[in-house]
């Protein structure tokens, strides 16, 4: 006579648990398997159905049953297993990492992945574990500008304030230049790579026609944009540009503009005093690109000046006005979004970015 099946017993919230692992498209498939085999078990079918209807040995079926019976749901997780210990370690990682802090080898001027290696006399493999996981990129280098300002957190707070929190009835204008134009003229085009994709190209080599100077003003609450061309970038200029965009602001209005740090915007104090209504705020050192105004002339370069060719001085200025004039219907507001604004600083140390 056939021996009949041991049936399992099992509470209602575990039921509900199996039934989750075992439709589950996230856990571990080892542990869905396990939970069709208990599940199946609860409900009285044999071991030699179950192992059949999972492929698995009969054996399997018995031991992961056992193991339920005895230790409900916990006993289904894999019980750590013995194995060689870790060869790399946090004390590995540490080393690899002073290492990176001490000068690199003579003959070379920073420190690869190589030469840490051979400094620990380890695996260039293991060096390279440990440093993609830190996201540490030895081949790789930046550079910027680091304010030293002592007055960033006050200047920058300045200008944040007039981004996010206008003053009431007043007019708030990012003001700066772009220098030094050139009207180079080459040969442009399309090329064909050698994957045979088809990309915008042009000849390195150029020829110069001179250069033009861009003043640029921006409406912070509507984006409208105002310029004006000259060939040089003088206080003389730079106040004959203040003055038309004056001539076209509205009257009765305060007018707070944001400028950087450059000499011609400093010690206006005559211009000033005649126009009592406009108050300068000055980005701290270093930090021009707090001045919105920065922003447009990326897109301005990005879309009129890269990639193109100018025979003289002339359809350059003409390329400037017909971006301008293209801008103008289509001038929408930038969204500030940084309400707390820090100054970089140079962590050199590895260990004070990576802990």
């Amino acid at each position: 006579m056939p021996k009949s099946p041991h049936t399992l017993r099992c509470s209602e919230p575990d039921r509900k648990t199996l039934e989750e692992w075992a439709r589950s498209r996230t856990q571990e498939a080892r542990l869905v398997e396990r939970a069709k085999m208990i599940l199946q078990c609860v409900q009285g079918h044999s071991v030699s159905d179950i192992a059949r209807r999972l492929r698995v040995r009969p054996n399997t079926v018995i031991d992961w049953r056992r193991r339920f019976d005895r230790e409900g749901l916990t006993g289904l997780a894999d019980r750590p297993r013995p194995g060689k210990p870790r060869q790399y370690g946090a004390d590995f990682r540490k080393k690899v990492l002073a290492v990176l802090e001490a000068p690199p080898p003579k003959g070379q001027a920073v420190w690869d992945g190589p030469a840490v290696a051979r400094h620990l006399k380890t695996s260039v493999h293991a060096v390279w574990r440990v440093l993609r996981k830190e996201g540490v990129c030895l081949g790789r280098q930046r550079s910027w500008c680091v304010s030293t300002d002592p007055e960033f957190s006050t200047k920058a707070a300045d200008i944040v304030g007039l981004y996010l929190n206008p003053p009431e009835k007043a007019l708030v204008i990012s003001v700066d230049e772009k220098p030094s134009i050139q009207a180079l003229e080459r040969a442009t085009g399309y090329v064909e790579t050698d994957n045979g994709k088809i990309v915008r190209g042009f000849k390195s080599t150029y020829k110069r026609h001179g250069t033009l100077n861009l003043f640029a003003a921006l409406e912070v609450a509507t984006g409208a944009i105002h310029t004006q061309i000259t060939r040089q970038k003088r206080r003389l200029e730079f106040l004959d540009f203040m003055d038309h965009l004056m001539a076209e602001m509205p009257e009765g209005k305060d007018i707070h503009v944001i400028l950087d740090n450059y000499c011609i915007h400093k010690r206006n104090d005559p211009w000033l005093a005649a126009h009592p209504n406009v108050v300068f705020h000055f980005t701290p050192t270093s930090a021009s690109w707090l001045n919105q105004v920065e922003i447009w002339f990326g897109i301005f370069a990005r879309k009129a000046l890269k990639g193109a060719s100018f025979r003289n001085i002339e359809e350059l200025r003409q390329a400037i006005e017909a971006f301008v004039a293209a801008y103008g219907p289509t001038a929408k507001p930038f969204v500030w979004r940084k309400r707390e604004v820090k100054g970089s600083q140079l962590r050199n140390t590895i260990v004070n970015l990576r802990n």
